[in-house]
């Protein structure tokens, strides 16, 4: 009786960290456990084993956003060689919806979260700044698998977009902690679009 209780005061404080319900938690864990081969912890290669995910055309920045510490709430920098149920969960819940019943304070911590996650999917050298290089290489991998679409292409898409996003000025994303519009009228949460014009 007493493992039995301690197993759910530890599903109900997984509900609280991620806001997934028990049923989802019992799931999420034996798809953990499939993916891990039964042991405790997964691996990158690990996610080899997800058919689905080796068709998206970012597939590479998807795994590598489960083992970076910053995601994981571990540090400001790097990446773990491997992640436990509670550090898969974690990411995983940068995924769920955002539940609209909580408090409005909530939900733009929620929303806040969620951006800053895919701002470290961007930020692949951890320094807190998107360059036009970092995204260039996001817009060319998300347009690889279109046959229609030359390298050369793809890199005049990512210019023409990064230099909309800055302003008409090539320039890079910083995560400040602000809210700003941009021309495009697209909102980015916590980004600061800095201009470097000469």
């Amino acid at each position: 009786m007493g493992a039995a209780h301690s197993a759910s005061e530890e599903v109900r404080e997984l509900e609280g960290k991620t806001g997934f319900s028990s049923d989802q938690i019992e799931q999420l864990h034996r798809r953990f456990k499939q993916l891990s081969g039964d042991q405790p912890t997964i691996r990158k290669e690990n996610f080899n084993n997800i058919p689905d995910l080796e068709l998206n055309p970012i597939r590479s920045k998807i795994v590598r956003a489960f083992f970076d510490n910053r995601n994981l709430r571990k540090g400001p920098s790097g990446l773990a060689d491997e992640i436990n149920f509670e550090d898969f969960l974690t990411i995983m819940a940068y995924f769920r919806p955002i539940d609209t019943t909580l408090g409005e304070e909530q939900v733009e911590l929620s929303r806040k979260d969620k951006l800053r996650f895919l701002f470290h999917m961007y930020d692949s050298d951890s320094d807190g700044r998107i360059t036009l290089e970092e995204y260039r290489n996001v817009v060319e991998e998300l347009l690889s698998g279109n046959p229609h679409i030359e390298k050369e292409s793809a890199r005049s898409i990512a210019d023409g977009a990064m230099m909309e996003a800055a302003s008409v000025c090539v320039g890079q994303m910083i995560w400040q902690g602000i809210d700003i519009e941009t021309k495009m009228h697209v909102r980015f949460l916590n980004m600061e679009t800095i201009a470097l014009c000469h």
